[in-house]
């Protein structure tokens, strides 16, 4: 595992080291912290929306190939049973 301080970490070091520096880099590490934080919380919400356009698109293919089935049914020639032309010869019973 790396060696790596949590957020709680940090502040917990802030209260043992008095120096300017010190603290200046403590300050830049837990605004680092809070971004880290903001960027994730962003992310989860863009996912979640992402997710929700994605399942009202597939509803939605679903509704055009109905709706392009109905057109092309509208488009195709009716078939009319022709009659035929002339006498009718009745076959003998």
């Amino acid at each position: 595992m790396p060696y790596a301080f949590s957020e709680q970490g940090v502040a917990m070091l802030s209260s043992v080291l008095r120096s300017k520096r010190a603290v200046l880099v403590n300050v830049a590490i837990m605004r680092a912290f809070v971004r880290l934080r903001e960027i994730l919380s962003t992310n989860k919400g863009l996912a979640a929306k992402f997710a929700e356009l994605e399942r009202r698109v597939e509803s939605h293919d679903e509704h055009i190939r109905s709706l392009f089935e109905a057109i092309r049914q509208l488009m195709a020639p009716e078939e009319v049973p022709q009659r035929r032309i002339g006498f009718r010869r009745e076959e003998s019973k």
